[in-house]
């Protein structure tokens, strides 16, 4: 696909234990363009936390190609993973995964820090993006001093820091209240219009309403893969608004 920045081509996953064999995907194929704005949905034990992890480079597949950005990820060691997940992707977890005792500032400096950028230019950065999600007055907080809402903006900020090719959301509003996952998801979508390419797991059908393309995977195989129709429309009207 032409613009493609994920293209995954008959992955399989399987697990094998000394008397059993477990296959967690089952010849999956698709792409996603860059600047979309994807949801894949799936019951528990669909596959979908195992096909979260072959795209967040946290895994790779026992067959099939997986190219992320134009690398092949696929067959990569555990140093080389490490390198294009910190260099490609932008990571939201449900948990957040904050360092409680640093300050917001400090938690989104840190994967520029990994990845050698100056301390000054670091603290631009990471006032920039903090700044973007609303929390520009929270810069010396820490985590016990926010709410579940507020330490996922921040887990947003951090997530853009290293300008990743896209960002990868697990669940981004599983532990937050309803008013507040709102506002992290109008961030998403804010972030898609700018062209950010987002892809997000999750089990909820009202947070996957905000993806303008749902996949729905079972028993590991793709089951459905079509645009969202509520985002199709909201996204003409917005256009005839600005006629």
């Amino acid at each position: 696909m032409d613009n493609a920045i994920i293209q995954l081509s008959h992955i399989s996953k399987v697990y094998k234990t000394d008397v059993v064999e477990t296959t967690a995907l089952d010849d999956i194929s698709f792409d996603i363009k860059k600047g979309e704005f994807v949801a894949i949905m799936g019951p528990s034990g669909s596959g979908k936390s195992t096909l979260m992890h072959i795209i967040g480079a946290l895994d790779t597949p026992t067959s099939g190609s997986y190219i992320l950005d134009g690398e092949e990820v696929s067959k990569l060691t555990d140093d080389e993973l490490a390198d294009i997940r910190n260099r490609k992707i932008g990571f939201i977890f449900q948990a957040f995964n904050l360092l409680p005792r640093r300050t917001t500032m400090q938690n989104v400096m840190l994967p520029m820090f990994y990845a050698g950028v100056d301390d000054e230019k670091a603290k631009k950065i990471a006032a920039k993006y903090l700044a973007m999600v609303g929390l520009g007055n929270r810069l010396t907080h820490t985590s016990n001093q926010l709410s579940g809402g507020q330490m996922q903006r921040v887990a947003i900020a951090r997530s853009l820091v290293n300008n990743p090719a896209i960002l990868l959301a697990d669940e981004p509003t599983g532990n937050i209240a309803s008013n507040q996952a709102e506002e992290v998801m109008a961030i998403f979508q804010k972030l898609n219009n700018e062209g950010h390419t987002v892809v997000m797991i999750t089990h909820e059908p009202d947070i996957a309403d905000h993806a303008k393309r749902i996949i729905f995977i079972k028993d590991g195989k793709v089951i459905s893969d079509k645009a969202n129709k509520k985002q199709t429309i909201a996204k003409m009207n917005f256009k005839q608004d600005n006629i």
